[in-house]
């Protein structure tokens, strides 16, 4: 995992065919170039196909002979999801593949002509020198577990993100037709709220219904959190609702779809999380994990989805790193600056460690007491943000120890982050 600046240029050295791909939705084009920035070919068009991808590698075994080549390295942008695909066959047929940062791109592609232009024949030119100059990354393409674990993660948050959708738009339907409600139910979502709003969602209903087939409807499904004081309260709400009064019809409708909606994204996530939690619990060391209090199953699963085989990594900073936590400062001569955390690399993880670490230093003693110490301590206390992105970079190291050691979670290890300064004894 450790590759440095020197060792990528070292890759690309006279025995190596450098490509740029420029990757769309259809068709890709591509150039070659040898170690020196000598354009070997032609521009090169194919289609985003089985055909296309068949033409491409003929092209490249054709010039690799022709130029007495030994290896052929791709770059390309990681825009988008287009290069899935195209990764995936040229490394099935023994291709290597290297990534360019798009923000690279766009940057040094007037070094040539002075000229901001972007055009298909252009940026391929562009990537291949970024590679020949050692600027590239190798992406991680997970396989086996690490690649279902990663897919069933990314359709949590696409559901999440569906039921954050729809739980707006239904605090929005109450605010406009029955803003009382809240004052009865603290969360909608509760069941006897859930009946209310799919049966009885408008105070004339509700009107109508009146107080004793509230409660009857109730104790049909055997709620025993509400009753007839509950009824009570929400038939005065109803009665003396300031909530529009017209297009009730169509209102009725539009909670209706909504909660639908609701109720099968309810059955999906948890489906989902079924599947997510029958598949992390195949990876050694992750029962260990689990025994932390206040370490849950997204946040787990999360981890390992993002970060993928723990064994590619050879510490800790660097899956740091990735989550974009590592520090950087901004100071020239005198001038000190403030010094923050990167936000590179795989936000995902980033948001998922900070969600995280809230419950943890809440509900686990060792976190609560650490993250205590970092903000009251006399020398360079830290503020309570700053506290806890340092608490993320420690569930880091303990994820990386539990996981590639195999070891027991040992909660007095945390403690010994606590400097306790012994006073002298008195002579």
């Amino acid at each position: 995992m450790k590759y440095t600046q020197n060792e990528k240029i070292l890759q690309v050295n006279e025995k190596a065919l450098v490509i740029g791909a420029d990757i769309a939705s259809e068709i890709h084009y591509a150039r070659a170039f040898d170690n020196r920035g000598i354009e070997l070919g032609k521009l090169f068009k194919f289609s985003n196909d089985a055909e296309g991808f068949r033409t491409l590698t003929t092209w490249l075994v054709e010039l690799k002979q022709k130029n007495q080549k030994q290896k052929i390295i791709v770059g390309m942008e990681p825009t988008g999801h287009y290069w899935f695909t195209l990764a995936q066959y040229l490394q099935e047929h023994g291709i290597k593949i290297v990534l360019v940062n798009p923000f690279h791109v766009k940057r040094s592609k007037e070094m040539d002509d002075n000229n901001p232009t972007k055009n298909d024949r252009k940026d391929p030119k562009t990537i291949a020198m970024l590679v020949k100059d050692g600027r590239y990354m190798e992406p991680y393409i997970p396989t086996g577990i690490y690649r279902e674990l990663r897919t069933a993660m990314d359709t949590r948050w696409q559901i999440i993100k569906q039921l954050n959708t729809i739980r707006n738009r239904v605090k929005r339907w109450i605010s406009i037709y029955f803003p009382e409600f809240p004052t009865v139910f603290g969360d909608w979502e509760g069941k006897a709220a859930l009946i209310m709003l799919n049966e009885f969602p408008t105070p004339e209903q509700i009107l109508e219904k009146g107080i004793e087939g509230i409660v009857a409807r109730w104790h049909r499904d055997k709620i025993r959190a509400v009753g007839r004081k509950r009824a009570t309260k929400l038939y005065e709400a109803a009665k003396n609702t300031v909530g529009i009064k017209e297009g009730l019809i169509a209102a009725k409708n539009d909670i209706a779809v909504l909660l639908e909606d609701y109720g099968q994204k309810m059955r999906q996530y948890e489906k989902t999380m079924a599947l997510v939690e029958q598949l992390v619990l195949q990876i050694p060391g992750i029962t260990e994990i689990l025994k932390i209090k206040g370490v849950g199953l997204v946040m787990t699963a999360g981890f390992i989805a993002e970060v993928g085989d723990i064994s590619r990594f050879n510490h800790s900073r660097q899956i740091q790193k990735l989550a974009g936590l590592n520090l950087k400062e901004n100071s020239s001569g005198k001038h000190k600056g403030k010094t923050t955390i990167t936000k590179r690399g795989r936000r995902r993880l980033r948001a998922l460690l900070f969600q995280g670490i809230l419950p943890l230093v809440a509900t686990n003693r060792e976190f609560r007491e650490l993250h205590h110490y970092y903000t009251t301590r006399a020398q360079n206390p830290l503020k309570k943000k700053q506290s806890l992105i340092l608490l993320c970079c420690k569930i880091i190291r303990i994820f990386y120890a539990l996981l590639t050691k195999r070891v027991a979670y040992d909660p007095q290890k945390m403690m010994n982050d606590i400097q306790r300064i012994t006073l002298p004894k008195a002579s």
